[in-house]
C-alpha cells in the first residue's frame, strides 16, 4: 500500500485543521462512551465507594485513548470499517464469533439507555414511561432515517456538550477537597467481589466494543464526505491526517473521562456520605441529590442523562446496523438514501424496535447497565488483541503498522483489561 498524498480539498482541510474537527469525531465518541449505561455505573460507584474511585478517571485514559486511536487509524489506513477488515482478512467462524457478541451488547445497551432516558424524562414529564421510550426511539430513528450524515454528526457535536451539566452538578454537591485529591492521586483497592464487580462495570463501560467500530465508520463517513466513494480512494492516510486524529481524540477522551469524574464525585460527595449506597436509576441518583446538593444539582444530573441518550442510542443501533452490513456485504452509509441502502436502515429499525421491547420486559435498568458493563468488561480484551493485531499487519495496514510506543500501550492496555476480568474472577473463589 502506497502513502496517500494529501487531498487540498477546502472542506476536508478546514475540517480537518480547524476547531470543528477538534470538536468533532472525537468528542462524539467520547460523549457517546459517557451514554447512560456510563452515568449508571459511574453514579453507582460514586454512591457505593465514595471518592475512593475517582482515581479510575485518569488511569482509563490512556487506555481510551489508545483503543480509539486504533479503531480510527484501521479505518482511515484501510479504508474500511473494523467489521469490514474482519470479514476481508480473517476466517468467518471469528467475524461471526465477535459480531454476535457485539450485537447483543449494542441492543441490551441501547434498551438500557432507553430506559434510562425514559425514567428520566418522567422526572420532568409524568407520562408512562413507556410511552415516552416509545416516542424518543421514533425520534431518534427518524433522524437517522432522513438527517443526512453532516446534520447527524453536528447534531451528536452539540448534543455532547450535554455532559457538561455533570461538572456543574458535582460543584454544587461542594465536595471535599481533601478527600478528593486523595481519592484521585492515591488508588485504593478492595480485594472483595463487590470492588472488582464495579471496577470491571467501570473498565467495561468505558471500553465498550461501540466505541471501536463506530470511530472507524466515522472515518470511513467522513472520507466519503469527503468525495472518496470508492475502497481505493480511501486507502492510506498520510503521517499529518494521523496526527490530527491523534489530536482529535485526545481531546474527545479527555472530555469522556472529565466528566465521567465528575459523576464519580457527584453521587461520592453526597449519597455515599448519606448513606444511600444502592442506586437502582440514574432518574433515582438525580432525585436522590436534590436534598442533598440542591435542585439544580438534580436538574442537571437528569438533564445530562437525557442529552447524551439522544447521542448515544443512535451511535450503537447504527454501530449494530453497520456491524452487521458489514459482515454480510450489504450496502451501508449514512451518506446513502434509505431507497440506496434498504437493508443497512432496515437493521437499524430492527436494532431500535428490540430496543424497545426489551424495555417491556420488566428489567431493573441501574443493574442491567452495571452488568451489561461486567459483560462488557470480559468481551473488550479478545476484541482489543484483535485490534491490535489488526493494526500490526502490513497486509492491512502498509507503512502505517504501529509504532513500539502505540504497541506498548496496546498491550499494556489489554493486559489491564485481562487482569480487572481475572480479579473479579478470583474473588468468586474466596
Amino acid at each position: 500500500m502506497t502513502p496517500r498524498e494529501p487531498k487540498t480539498t477546502p472542506s476536508k482541510e478546514n475540517k480537518k485543521d480547524g476547531l470543528g474537527r477538534a470538536l468533532g469525531l472525537g468528542l462524539i465518541t467520547g460523549a457517546a462512551d459517557d451514554d447512560c449505561s456510563a452515568i449508571g455505573t459511574y453514579a453507582s460507584a460514586g454512591a457505593r465507594f465514595g471518592p475512593d474511585l475517582l482515581w479510575t478517571a485518569p488511569v482509563t485514559l490512556p487506555m481510551m485513548y489508545t483503543v480509539v486511536y486504533l479503531s480510527s487509524k484501521l479505518g482511515q489506513v484501510s479504508g474500511r470499517g473494523l467489521f469490514q477488515v474482519i470479514s476481508d482478512f480473517y476466517p468467518r467462524w471469528l467475524l461471526w464469533t465477535v459480531l454476535v457478541g457485539v450485537l447483543i451488547g449494542n441492543t441490551i445497551e441501547a434498551a438500557a439507555d432507553l430506559g434510562g432516558m425514559a425514567a428520566s424524562i418522567n422526572i420532568f414529564l409524568p407520562v408512562p414511561i413507556p410511552i415516552i421510550v416509545g416516542a424518543v426511539a421514533a425520534v431518534i430513528f427518524a433522524l437517522q432515517l432522513w438527517g443526512s450524515y453532516t446534520l447527524i454528526r453536528d447534531v451528536f457535536r452539540w448534543l455532547a456538550l450535554a455532559l457538561l451539566a455533570y461538572v456543574g452538578s458535582a460543584v454544587l454537591a461542594a465536595p471535599d477537597a481533601a478527600a478528593v485529591l486523595w481519592g484521585t492521586l492515591v488508588p485504593k483497592v478492595q480485594f472483595n467481589r463487590e470492588f472488582f464487580s464495579i471496577l470491571v462495570a467501570i473498565i467495561g463501560t468505558t471500553l465498550s466494543a461501540y466505541l471501536y467500530t463506530w470511530q472507524s465508520n466515522e472515518e470511513v463517513e467522513e472520507e466519503i464526505a469527503a468525495g472518496r466513494t470508492t475502497l481505493e480512494e480511501r486507502k492510506g492516510a498520510t503521517q499529518a491526517e494521523l496526527r490530527r486524529s491523534r489530536r482529535d481524540i485526545l481531546i474527545g477522551m479527555m472530555f469522556s473521562n472529565v466528566i465521567m469524574y465528575f459523576i464519580i464525585l457527584s453521587t461520592g460527595s453526597t449519597l455515599y456520605d448519606a448513606g444511600q449506597r444502592d442506586i437502582e436509576t440514574a432518574a433515582q441518583a438525580a432525585e436522590a441529590l436534590k436534598p442533598l446538593a440542591g435542585a439544580a444539582a438534580s436538574v442537571l444530573f437528569a438533564a445530562g442523562v437525557i442529552g447524551v441518550g439522544f447521542l448515544a442510542v443512535p451511535v450503537m443501533t447504527t454501530g449494530a446496523a453497520y456491524d452487521l452490513a458489514q459482515a454480510v456485504g450489504w450496502d451501508h452509509s449514512l451518506h446513502a438514501k434509505p431507497r440506496e441502502a434498504p437493508k443497512f436502515y432496515a437493521a437499524i429499525g430492527v436494532f431500535t424496535l428490540i430496543a424497545v421491547g426489551l424495555n417491556f420486559l420488566g428489567f431493573n435498568p441501574m443493574k442491567a447497565l452495571v452488568w451489561s458493563g461486567i459483560v462488557q468488561g470480559f468481551s473488550t480484551p479478545p476484541l482489543l488483541l484483535l485490534i491490535v493485531l489488526m493494526t500490526n499487519n502490513p497486509r492491512i495496514m502498509g507503512d502505517k503498522v504501529n509504532s513500539r510506543g502505540t504497541n506498548a500501550l496496546g498491550w499494556a492496555t489489554t493486559v489491564a483489561i485481562f487482569s480487572a476480568s481475572l480479579g473479579l474472577v478470583a474473588t468468586w473463589f474466596i
